[in-house]
């Protein structure tokens, strides 16, 4: 074998390992039976396993995803949509729908959930319409918003997912697309449900949907996952079995991505894209935890304070704490605490100003930031105020450039003086020379007469 075909194998391993480090090398990888996989903290954005998670792949309908965040962007809730006969038309046969009837007008929160539960695809085409006016321009706002959210990887060609070669992502990018719509509490709340009631319609009564998440639909399932709070599945032949999820345990949320599970393997009675994406979420929450690693109004440091008769010092307090799901073995008392702080400031200083930051690092992982705020209030003495302001006018440059231009004028004046002297004694010098003159003339002519 050449040298480099080994150096790409060797640095291919390296890789591999590297996605434990710095966690704990010891670890057991959980082999997840998916063609791309991730599963990361979206409140430090700590990832704590991947494999392929920046190969192209096919979202299927997880595309709804983005979907749902660009409509809970631009919309309310409450406005509403009529659903045309092209937005089913247009798709394929056999594709999943929401039983939505044409001309029937829908809100855009019941829309929401035709889109996310049962995923419906032509809620996906009403809310692209609505939103961007042509489904053609919905798509483009999709491509923008993923750039916006940093997916290097993406492309999307519609809003439900259905197979278009060049519709495709990442599993990375499906990650930061799903940490961004978790932070909408609509968002979060509709994909954690697993059976919605639907408002009555100009043209259909109250009536039920049901989720496609098999690990929130029925308790009774071995499948089923208490912890799991979404999100949304997708399938297609060409996808294969795809599911990105989210999970909470201790307060700590972790959310995973599984693309390109095989859609007709049902060992154990459900597809594999859920078993696997709950084998994940174990092996997760089994190997790391949620942890305080710093709390709130914590005194953790002192400034030098100047122009204060009060104190030389002002405590500094966390303002909030920091919570991250880190390695079970992780010591608190080991942390990295990184400061960035003034060395002196200014009186005065309110309670609850800002100070300066810390940092919380472990084994070379930034866990995340913390603001610090001055504990206590610190008055300004005048006396110390006018005093400092006095030492840094004689310290200043303009002061420095008003004495030199003082020193050049006095030099100045001395000089013209000594001139205006010189040229005054002269004067003189030459009129009692003058003046001798005339009365040498005067007694010479006395003697000759």
């Amino acid at each position: 074998m050449s040298i480099k075909p080994l150096l790409r194998r060797l640095a291919a391993l390296l890789l591999c390992l590297l996605t434990l480090i710095p966690y704990a090398l010891a670890v057991e990888d959980p082999n997840i039976r998916a063609k791309c996989t991730i599963l990361a903290d979206p409140e430090t954005g700590q990832v704590f396993y991947e494999r392929n998670a920046d190969e192209r792949a096919f979202p299927a309908s997880t595309t709804k995803i983005m979907t749902a965040l660009l409509v809970l962007k631009y919309c309310e809730l409450d406005e509403t949509e009529t659903c045309l006969e092209e937005d089913k038309s247009t798709l394929e046969p056999g594709s999943t729908l929401a039983g939505i009837k044409t001309d029937e007008t829908m809100t855009i929160h019941d829309l929401l959930y035709c889109l996310l539960l049962p995923s419906g695809n032509e809620a996906a085409n009403m809310l692209a319409r609505h939103v961007g006016g042509t489904v053609e321009n919905f798509v483009w706002m999709m491509n923008e918003q993923a750039a916006i959210l940093g997916c290097t990887g993406t492309h999307f060609a519609n809003p439900h997912g259905l197979h278009d070669d060049n519709h495709y992502t990442t599993a990375r990018d499906l990650y930061l697309i799903a940490a961004e719509a978790m932070q909408n509490e609509t968002f979060a709340e509709i994909v954690r449900t697993a059976i919605k009631t639907l408002q009555e319609t100009n043209l259909q009564k109250e009536r039920q949907v049901l989720s496609t998440n098999q690990l929130i639909l029925r308790r009774a399932d071995p499948w089923y996952y208490k912890n799991c709070k979404g999100i949304k599945t997708g399938t297609t032949s060409a996808a294969g079995a795809c599911l990105v999820s989210a999970a909470e345990e201790n307060g700590g949320m972790l959310i995973s991505v599984v693309l390109g599970c095989n859609k007709d393997d049902y060992t154990g009675g459900v597809r594999p894209n859920f078993t696997e994406t709950k084998r994940l979420f174990e092996w997760g929450f089994g190997n790391f935890e949620t942890q305080t690693l710093m709390k709130p109004d914590l005194t953790v440091a002192t400034v030098d304070v100047t122009l204060s008769t009060e104190t030389d010092k002002v405590s500094v307090k966390t303002v909030d704490g920091l919570t991250a799901v880190v390695p079970k073995d992780l010591d608190v008392d080991n942390l990295n605490l990184t400061y960035d702080l003034p060395e002196t400031v200014q009186a005065p200083i309110s309670a609850g100003e800002k100070m300066g930051t810390v940092t919380i690092s472990y084994a070379g992982v930034t866990y995340g930031t913390v603001d610090l705020v001055a504990l206590n209030d610190v008055s300004m003495s005048n006396v110390l105020y006018y005093k400092d302001k006095l030492d840094h006018f004689f310290q200043s440059s303009v002061f420095r450039l008003t004495v030199f231009v003082l020193i050049v004028f006095f030099a100045f004046c001395v000089a013209l003086r000594a001139i205006h002297t010189r040229r005054r004694e002269a004067r003189r010098r030459a009129m009692l020379r003058s003046r001798g003159s005339r009365n040498g003339r005067r007694e010479r002519d006395d003697d000759w007469r």
